[in-house]
């Protein structure tokens, strides 16, 4: 663990080292590195109004990081990957549903690709062997005639003793990509996210639907969905829809789920 968090902040972070490494896909995206903000989320959601076209945003260090139902996203630096990609859409709003789980695709596509086997749990949180090794946090935001999402994501690299005691659960790490140069590292996620994002403006969400049912991690499972604590669906998970719905076979017969501010869990699972 000590030698991955050494060779993880041996690699300071760079953007133009970033864009170096970018395919064409990314290779228009401005690139902002700080040592430490707030939330990089938070910092793009108050520059919608004045950006010109897509930003990354990276941080060694987030004080103040959020995950999804306003969740704090704790870690320590060098020790997690944390950035926030502003893009602009054509849209309609509408359309968007479906983006949370195209940029878990894209994203686990590209870990898996790196050599760390991922799946997803929806709507996106990205699981190694069962337990969260990333977050994923999606904001929209109209601008003008175009609107804006705000893609928020931490990556565990590795998972000091102390900090999963903070958590109070079980989290995933990938020590294998704390060994990569972290420039490297962000260049492959940025670029195949940054073509996923073009596609689903043009497509929407349908064309990725096979790709997140074949990451899909509680396939087949039994799940309950829970708002604020309660039980409100119980079911067999059986992937998602066009649109991005997570399908859920019940004894009243099968009902589809938009992603909100509820939280999906193992049936039996500690809430």
């Amino acid at each position: 663990m000590n030698i991955a968090m050494t060779q993880a902040a041996a690699s300071q972070l760079s953007a133009s080292a970033i864009n170096a490494h970018c395919a064409t896909s990314a290779t228009h995206i401005a690139i902002e590195v700080v040592s430490e903000t707030g939330s990089t989320n938070a910092d793009l959601l108050a520059r919608i109004g004045s950006l010109s076209g897509p930003l990354l945003r990276i941080a060694e260090n987030q004080t103040a990081g959020r995950g999804r139902a306003g969740r704090s996203w704790l870690s320590k630096p060098g020790a997690a990957l944390m950035f926030s990609l502003a893009w602009p859409f054509k849209g309609p709003l509408h359309k968007m549903s479906g983006l949370p789980m195209a940029v878990g695709v894209a994203l686990a596509e590209t870990i898996g690709a790196l050599g760390v086997p991922v799946q997803i749990k929806w709507p996106n949180d990205l699981l190694r062997d069962g337990a969260k090794l990333a977050g994923i946090l999606v904001e929209t935001q109209k601008a003008g005639d175009a609107i804006w999402a705000v893609i928020g994501c931490g990556i565990n690299l590795v998972m000091p003793d102390e900090l999963e005691a903070q958590i109070g659960r079980e989290v995933a790490s990938a020590p294998w990509l704390a060994q990569m140069d972290r420039n490297q590292l962000m260049a492959a996620l940025l670029s195949r996210l940054a073509a996923v994002l073009a596609e689903f403006d043009d497509t929407g969400f349908a064309p990725f639907t096979e790709r997140w049912n074949a990451l899909h991690a509680w396939q087949g499972k039994e799940v309950m969905l829970l708002d604020d604590g309660a039980v409100i669906q119980q079911g067999r998970a059986a992937g998602v829809d066009a649109i991005g719905r997570l399908l859920l076979d019940t004894d009243a017969g099968r009902v589809e789920i938009l992603s909100g501010d509820v939280s999906l869990r193992l049936t039996g699972a500690q809430a």
